[in-house]
């Protein structure tokens, strides 16, 4: 093993903070790994972590030469992607983050046809609901169902998509159904709640020219995921802010039913996102095409 794969690893350990983490992601025990870590120390002459029974922390001579090391990667993948690009090749992996519920229904379908036509891709799905940091969670591509703040990243949109307030009837004939936006306060709301998350708060714009009228809505059960909220909401536990294309068959068969239909929330529009790159790599360039080809005109949901 060369000694740039020996940093290699001592980055995914400092970044993770466990030995057995990064062994895994890079397909090595966890005695390789630190048998690995050991070797860099004793080479330099230094310690790099601290080792716990569960963690590991960079000591500060680990800090100084993690971000060190860091610069030296991200300019070797900046190297290997100019070339690959001159290559014009469509090899390696493809890492993408995408909400649970919308990967699941919309996304990994798709992925086999993708890799049918490029057998030399291989696609890395993660689904959370979670908004990751593309640099920091090393991730090539998101899609976002969400109002995009500025940023340095690539936006390129997918697809529009319309939101709606919803209930199932049973808990509309129990509850009452709300007739203007103030009455959500006295509904239990089921929420869509993780760090930087604002659905706690629900902004619904009326039929008239009146401003958009902001609710700190509130209810006894809310969860990271959105697919709980859909179940919660099917079972009669509450209203929930739904997008069209989570709800579109429930509201059909009459399991759901649309709360406040003069009052729409604002439209979020589905995107791919990137990191800013002049040397994007061929193989992530060519999934976003992909993908764009697929939702491209009319949406799945509305076909």
């Amino acid at each position: 093993m060369s000694d740039f794969e020996d940093i290699q690893i001592f980055v995914r350990v400092a970044e993770l903070g466990n030995l057995s983490a990064a062994g895994r992601e890079l397909r090595h025990s966890a005695a390789v790994v630190s048998n690995r870590i050991a070797r860099l120390e004793e080479r330099l002459g230094v310690r790099l972590l601290n080792r716990t029974t569960r963690r590991v922390n960079l000591t500060t001579e680990g800090d100084v030469y993690y971000r060190h090391c860091l610069r030296i990667l991200s300019e070797m993948q900046e190297a290997e992607n100019a070339i690959a690009n001159q290559k014009n090749t469509t090899r390696g992996p493809v890492t993408l983050t995408c909400p649970v519920a919308f990967g699941n229904k919309y996304i990994a379908p798709i992925i086999p046809k993708f890799v049918e036509q490029n057998p030399d891709v291989q696609i890395r799905l993660h689904l959370s609901d979670r908004l990751l940091d593309l640099l920091q969670d090393k991730v090539d591509l998101a899609i976002r169902i969400a109002e995009l703040k500025e940023s340095s990243l690539i936006v390129r949109k997918l697809a529009p998509n319309k939101r709606m307030l919803v209930a199932s009837p049973e808990y509309l004939a129990k509850h009452g159904a709300p007739k203007t936006p103030a009455d959500l306060l006295n509904h239990n709301c089921l929420l869509l709640r993780f760090p930087g998350s604002q659905q706690y708060q629900w902004t619904l714009q009326g039929p008239g020219d009146d401003a958009p009228v902001t609710l700190a809505v509130a209810g006894s059960m809310d969860s990271d995921n959105s697919e709980v909220l859909t179940r919660w909401c099917l079972d009669g536990y509450g209203i929930a802010l739904k997008s069209n294309w989570e709800v579109e068959d429930y509201l059909k068969d009459g399991r759901l039913k649309h709360v406040l239909p003069d009052y729409q929330p604002p439209s979020h529009a589905v995107y791919t996102l990137y990191p800013e790159n002049r040397y994007l790599p061929t193989r992530v360039r060519a999934f976003v095409d992909f993908l764009v080809a697929e939702f491209g005109g009319t949406p799945p949901w509305e076909r």
